[in-house]
């Protein structure tokens, strides 16, 4: 009975194609690409849902017969029966067209959904075979190349503007992510011998996959490598090595990455786990990489979960602080008041989770560049910088170093009721001026005469600028114009043009 089943599979073409090759080979002995291609309409109006197109490994379609059910052959033969049902899953089909070869799609989803439901409920341990052949099968069906990156934005990035785009394959590909999350947490996968085949190779490959733009798939994804990390306990340092680098070609190559977000929550989780003393090479992950993934304009999207990583180093490890703080001052955006409004809200969960005593060395410059946002004509900015300066951490750090906050803060503040133009930020500012009155009063007015007087000072001294300019300048108008000396030139209007001005 067996050999007729085995009969009816289709025959391995090359041994390119069990690699996972991207070419096959016709009857006729020419080569032949196979794609999902999906079709992209960059008009919102018109479209529902934007599709994407990937490249699979392809293979020789042929009819494709049923097997039996796990429930309908002995216990002995299970086994056998699993890697024959694998075999069958290895042919890839087109799901750019829903029409073509929807029989033997609906075949090979039958077969999908018997497996998953065998590796579920469990039984006898994974023979090597059986984890080899089933290793074949999801690289043959998930590893694939992604078309070229079709967003508008500059970073190549999902914004909260754009539309997700979705992959045609999805329905196909989502069965074969829940087997491969199952078989990684089955207790019948023995992880000395599985590591032989989820290798290097594969959780290279499995990285790429994060550049994927179907949110759904990166969702898949991160529960995946999660699984994969707790269970191959001896790739670990490869996995945080391939992560980083990941995010090293983001930063310093491509400036665009789809997964970077879900790359940085799974990181998060991997922090948390860290023993202490931290080890160099955390220490060195969060300077080289976390410190600077704060630099690219696509900042906002993975903020989140870039801020989670760092306050998780910090919690652990305080006298990190420092280092954090420092970073962030290096890579404070001076024209992007969006990424403005991050920063002073990182900083803010920052300084909630760390004491006075570790903050000490930066506590200068840090209020120096609160001192400019306050000043900020974008009012975001400035009401988020007076926000955090009402936070109780915030205050009470303030007050154990007013001596050097103080007059830091309070010309910003002065500058604020004197020339800012919305209301909000004015009422923010008085209620921070009366905090820091009653703080200490008499600081507070020696800081108030300071300003006063700096004010005033630097009145008469653009004064005196203006004055000494408009003195050269008369000057000039009675010197007779001799060769090599410079002359301010008052520009003339003749009448025919001023007429055609006004």
């Amino acid at each position: 009975m067996w050999k007729q089943f085995l009969c009816k599979l289709p025959r391995k073409s090359s041994k390119s194609d069990s690699s996972g090759s991207n070419v096959t080979t016709s009857s006729n002995g020419k080569p032949i690409h196979r794609t999902s291609s999906g079709s992209l309409v960059p008009s919102r109006s018109t479209t529902v849902k934007r599709t994407a197109s990937s490249i699979f490994p392809s293979s020789v379609v042929t009819s494709i017969e049923p097997l039996l059910l796990f429930k309908d052959v002995p216990n002995t033969e299970k086994q056998n029966l699993l890697i024959n049902k694998l075999n069958l899953c290895y042919v890839i089909f087109d799901f750019s067209d829903p029409n073509r070869n929807s029989a033997e799609k609906d075949m090979k989803r039958q077969a999908l959904l018997d497996i998953i439901d065998y590796v579920d409920t469990g039984g006898s341990r994974f023979t090597e075979p059986t984890i080899a052949a089933i290793c074949k099968m999801f690289a043959s069906n998930l590893f694939r190349v992604f078309p070229p990156n079709t967003r508008s934005s500059t970073g190549g990035a999902e914004t909260e503007e754009e539309e997700p785009v979705f992959e045609p394959a999805w329905s196909h590909l989502q069965l074969v992510y829940d087997l491969l999350l199952k078989f990684i947490e089955s207790s019948s996968l023995d992880a000395k011998i599985a590591k032989k085949y989820v290798d290097h190779t594969f959780i290279v490959r499995l990285l790429h996959l994060f550049d994927s733009e179907d949110p759904r798939e990166r969702d898949c994804l991160k529960a995946i490598l999660h699984r994969v990390y707790g269970k191959f306990m001896a790739h670990r340092p490869f996995i945080r090595k391939m992560i980083s680098n990941v995010f090293y070609q983001f930063m310093f190559e491509t400036n665009r990455h789809n997964g970077i977000a879900e790359l940085l929550e799974v990181f998060g989780s991997i922090i948390s786990g860290f023993a202490l003393p931290l080890k160099e090479e955390h220490k060195l992950f969060l300077c080289k990489v976390l410190i600077p993934l704060h630099k690219p304009k696509t900042l906002g999207i993975y903020h989140q979960q870039l801020t989670y990583c760092v306050i998780q180093f910090v919690e652990k490890e305080p006298k990190l602080v420092t280092s954090v703080l420092n970073g962030l001052l290096r890579y404070w955006p001076v024209i992007n008041s969006q990424k403005e409004v991050m920063f002073l809200s990182e900083l803010e969960e920052i300084l909630e989770t760390t004491n006075d005593v570790d903050i000490q060395k930066c506590v200068l410059p840090l209020f120096r560049r609160v001192g400019c946002c306050i000043n900020s004509s974008h009012f975001q900015v400035a009401e988020r910088a007076l926000l955090m300066c009402n936070n109780d951490r915030v205050i009470n750090l303030v007050s154990h170093n007013r001596q050097v906050v103080m007059p830091l803060i309070l010309p910003a503040l002065e500058r604020n009721i004197l020339t800012h133009w919305n209301q909000g930020v004015l009422n923010l500012t008085q209620n921070v001026n009366k905090v820091l009155c009653e703080m200490d009063e008499e600081l507070f007015l020696a800081c108030k005469r300071n300003f006063e007087e700096e004010e005033t000072k630097q009145e008469l001294t653009e004064q005196n600028r203006r004055m000494a300019w408009e003195y050269l300048e008369t000057a000039a108008a009675f010197q007779p114009v001799t060769r090599n000396v410079a002359v301010l030139v008052k520009p003339v209007i003749s009448p025919p043009v001023v007429a055609a001005l006004s």
